[in-house]
């Protein structure tokens, strides 16, 4: 599975990096973000989803979050 960290990459950039991402890999593929918390931990999985994309779990490790995600 591939990651990108997404920490300490402000709004609508991260979001912006993240769709990129996700253009790069094959529908049914999944991907891991590291986001902070905050504006990127609110608007990038509702943006992702908007997409179309399946959010598959969003959990916080520490002071940042995991948003794993399966591309539609």
């Amino acid at each position: 599975m591939q990651s990108l960290d997404l920490r300490g990459v402000t709004c609508p950039t991260n979001f912006v990096k993240a769709k990129l991402a996700m253009e790069m890999v094959d529908s049914g593929e999944v991907l891991e973000f590291y986001l902070d918390e905050g504006e990127p931990v609110q608007n990038v999985p509702r943006s992702l989803e908007a997409e179309g994309n399946r959010i598959l779990g969003l959990e916080k490790v520490g002071t940042y979050y995991v948003l794993t995600v399966e591309k539609a």
